[in-house]
């Protein structure tokens, strides 16, 4: 068989403020591979299938200097992150030509991966798309429910406030916290995203951009506990409002990932109402909370008892435009790049 393009996304600047898709990130065609003769090196060689977009990709768009948690996007190198793909060839024993593996893979359409770091095995419930397990069923779904399964301490009648609950972390952690016997604030920045909260079972669901966080907080609160996926004026009106002893849960920071942090306005709070604030990540408490995720959670997703939304984009090409979309917040679900279909 002839090569093939292997078209990829690459990195190729680094953005002051948000990235501009045709500067930031580039749609690059100009390689090509081999399918039957390319080399393994003992791995396998994935058709990637879908990959996912999310709002940590942000931070990776930093110099390398900037030390973090994950390692930062190489200038001239393509992007990567979460994605599901079939695999084509395998040099490796127990993996099968023909199944699916989820993990970190390069944004490009095949993939040469030399081991199954960072990669594992998956099967589908056949109610499911590929695209959900990047999402409610994936690593958005784990944040939500291992986040809130180790830190909420929650307790029938309590109130839990959620920013970003629209999103697909929060909406699921809205929907657990009904689950839990909860009184639940959620924010959005749209009324399409407002409804949506309202209809997955928030008893108080607002638009931040149209309607004051201090002002719902001080008539629906005070709050027990706050997830917090945006940070800034959001984390300070839920700190003001904070009922004693109340418990933040520290998801992400979303409103200053372009512009930058900006400072606590009043953190003696954290001192004068016994605030605990806890920052994680999920990757940490997987080996805890994994085997009960798949077991409780992903099959209330495949039955349609938790609700989700995705916003599915068609093509690599896409790629920067969906990922700017997420962190301006047009996005409108999950937001997911369909590379191929199978």
């Amino acid at each position: 068989m002839a090569p093939v393009t292997n078209a990829r996304v690459m990195f190729a600047a680094r953005p002051e403020d948000y990235p501009i898709p045709g500067k930031t990130t580039v749609y690059d065609t100009s390689e090509t591979i081999d399918l039957e003769n390319a080399p393994l090196n003992g791995g396998i060689l994935v058709k990637v299938l879908v990959v996912s977009v999310d709002p940590y990709m942000r931070g990776r768009m930093r110099g390398p200097e900037h030390k973090s948690y994950i390692p930062a996007f190489q200038l001239g190198q393509p992007m990567n992150g979460g994605g599901i793909g079939v695999v084509l060839r395998s040099e490796i024993a127990e993996v099968a030509v023909g199944s699916h593996v989820r993990g970190f893979l390069s944004y490009q359409q095949y993939v040469v991966a030399p081991s199954m770091a960072g990669l594992e095995v998956i099967e589908k419930d056949p109610k499911l798309n590929w695209s959900v397990y990047l999402g409610a069923a994936g690593m958005p779904g784990r944040t939500a429910f291992m986040g809130w399964r180790e830190y909420a301490r929650a307790k029938k009648g309590e109130v839990a406030f959620i920013s970003t609950g629209a999103g697909p972390v929060g909406s699921m952690v809205i929907q657990i916290a009904k689950e839990d016997g909860l009184k639940v604030i959620a924010s959005a920045g749209t009324d399409e995203k407002v409804k949506f909260m309202k209809e997955i079972g928030a008893d108080v669901a607002f638009n931040y951009k149209t309607t004051s966080v201090r002002e719902v907080l001080e008539k629906e609160g005070p709050v027990d506990i706050y997830w917090d996926n945006v940070g800034g004026e959001t984390l300070d009106a839920a700190m003001e409002f904070a009922n004693m002893h109340a418990r933040f849960i520290e998801c992400g920071q979303i409103s200053g990932y372009n512009t930058g942090p900006k400072p606590m306005k009043n953190p003696t709070h954290m001192v004068f109402k016994c605030l605990s604030f806890h920052g994680f990540l999920v990757g940490f408490l997987e080996p805890k909370y994994k085997a009960a995720f798949t077991a409780e959670v992903v099959p209330k997703v495949a039955s349609g008892e938790y609700k989700y939304t995705e916003d599915l984009t068609r093509g690599l090409d896409k790629l920067g435009h969906a990922l700017l979309a997420l962190l301006e917040g047009t996005n409108t679900g999950k937001g997911v790049v369909v590379v191929a279909d199978e």
